[in-house]
Formats: structure tokens, C-alpha cells, sequence
């Protein structure tokens, strides 16, 4: 492509991505947090709608890019505190849609991953609005990678779970097998668990993990704030408490957590000296710096 022609085209255009029409929802993921992890979906949309209706975790250099004359809503939810019903933040949406805005339902991570886009699609359908969705970098995923964790790895695990910490009445997930997560999932990834982490371990050890087993806690994953505690399963909601770790924060057990001594970029930038062979599988290995 010469010089000229990659100048004039216009990056909705020349992806191909959709237009987005009066009268239509669009359920969009706004990644765990740094902007550097919104897809060029999400960006064309928030350039796109006239209303934007956004979580908490949304950060606000993500909304900047909204268009100058779109309409921010704040419609965040969080543990413990006044937040609004899902009731009425989805007869928003559906109010707004019906007026002939575009309507961007602006999440963080991805909607449909303990997001409750789902629910939100579903009332959709039934209200009769047109929508689209948009996936973003679930928190799971991307806060375990800013923390130098990756939730799969040849070495060490073939199957991984991401579960809830608590259900609709805020205490924990009760309709969870804990003794077959506990022995059947080598990695196991926790979302909104930090209140009931003490009970959700003491159920885990139940079922036969490995009460030494190594565990991170990641807190404001992929933000200039983000905090990485390591922990054990035994240990984790000492720890937690004394660290003064706080929500938002997403959990992660299992063997995959050695793999921040290597693979700790971050902590690289800032000096870390990093272990080439955390798991003892690669003879031969001298440790390398940043």
C-alpha cells in the first residue's frame, strides 16, 4: 500500500467495521482497565454513540474518546455500596434505544464474562431493540498477564476455571462443586472473591487442594495502581488483610503463579531481576535481567 493511499483511507472504512445505527444497543467490552487494551471495535463505537452508558471499572481515558457531544451515564455497580439496580440500568438502555439514540452499554473486561451482558442482551430481544456485541479483554486474562501470569501453560496445566466469589444475594457462590473445582482444575481464576476469599480457600482445601499452593492476588490489574500480592491458599486471607489490598481484584491459584519469577514484565521495567526456570524444567538456565 503506498504512502498516499494508506494516508486517505479512514479506519472504520478500510476494517470494515459496522455503522452504528439509531435505535441499536451495542454491548461493549472496555478491557480490565489500561486503555493500550481496547479493541479498535470499542473505540469506534465510543467515537460512534450518543449515549454511553458505563460501569465503574470504565477507565475515564477510555471515555475521553467518546465523541464530544455524546452523553456519559454512569450506571456502576459495586460491592457494599448505593449502586443502581440492574433493573433500571437495563430499562435505561432500552428507554434510550427506543428515543432512536445509539446506545453503547460500555462494560469493563468483557460483557459477557460475569458482566451480566447476558441478562442485558436477553432484555433486548425481549424489549425488540436491535444490538450488537463487542467482546473486551476479560480482567482473568489480561490482569493475569500484567502480572506476569499466564493462565495456561504447557508445563503445569491443560484446563483452567474462572468462577465468581459470591451470587446474586452477595455471599458465595453456592451452586459451585468444590471438591471436583478443587481436585479437576489445576488453575483456578476468581473473580469478586477478595470478601469471601477466607471461605472460598476453606472450601478448596476441603476438597483436597494443596493448602500451600502458591496463589496471587492482583488488585486494579492493568492501571498504574495495580498491586501483586503472593500468597498460598492457607495464607490468602491473612495476607490479604494485612497487605490492605482492596477491590477491585481478581485471584489466581495454582502452579502458574511461579511463573511471575519469570515472566514478570512489569516488574522488570522496574528492575526485577527475573528467574529463567521457575518451575525447575529448563536445565541450564542462568538468570537474566531486565
Amino acid at each position: 500500500m503506498s504512502e498516499a493511499t494508506r494516508t486517505s483511507v479512514t479506519l472504520p472504512g478500510f476494517l470494515g467495521l459496522p455503522i452504528f445505527q439509531p435505535g441499536w444497543v451495542w454491548l461493549v467490552g472496555a478491557g480490565p482497565g489500561d486503555p493500550a487494551l481496547l479493541t479498535l471495535g470499542a473505540a469506534h463505537a465510543l467515537a460512534s454513540a450518543d449515549v454511553v452508558v458505563y460501569d465503574a471499572l470504565v477507565d475515564e481515558r477510555i471515555l475521553a474518546l467518546a465523541g464530544p457531544d455524546a452523553q456519559l451515564e454512569y450506571a456502576g455497580k459495586r460491592g457494599g455500596r448505593p449502586s443502581p439496580k440492574q433493573a433500571d440500568i437495563t430499562l435505561r438502555i432500552i428507554d434510550l434505544a427506543r428515543q432512536g439514540k445509539r446506545v453503547l452499554r460500555l462494560k469493563g473486561g468483557d460483557p459477557f464474562v460475569f458482566g451480566r451482558g447476558g441478562e442485558e442482551g436477553l432484555a433486548l430481544v425481549e424489549a425488540g431493540i436491535p444490538f450488537r456485541v463487542i467482546p473486551g479483554v476479560t480482567a482473568g486474562i489480561g490482569g493475569s498477564a500484567y502480572a506476569g501470569i499466564p493462565v495456561t501453560h504447557r508445563d503445569t496445566n491443560h484446563v483452567v476455571s474462572f468462577i465468581t466469589g459470591h451470587d446474586t444475594t452477595g455471599g458465595v457462590t453456592g451452586n459451585i462443586e468444590w471438591e471436583a473445582l478443587a481436585k479437576g482444575s489445576p488453575v483456578i481464576v476468581l473473580y469478586m472473591g477478595l470478601k469471601h476469599l477466607g471461605e472460598i480457600a476453606t472450601r478448596l482445601m476441603a476438597g483436597g487442594r494443596d493448602p500451600d499452593e502458591p496463589v496471587a492476588v492482583i488488585a486494579r490489574a492493568t492501571t498504574p495502581a495495580q498491586r501483586v500480592l503472593e500468597t498460598t491458599v492457607s495464607r490468602a486471607e491473612a495476607d490479604v488483610a494485612a497487605s490492605g489490598i482492596e477491590a477491585p481484584a481478581i485471584v489466581v491459584m495454582g502452579p502458574v503463579v511461579r511463573l511471575r519469577a519469570a515472566l514478570d514484565w512489569l516488574g522488570a521495567l522496574d528492575g526485577r531481576a527475573l528467574t529463567a526456570d521457575p518451575l525447575g524444567t529448563r536445565h541450564g538456565q542462568k538468570k537474566t535481567g531486565s
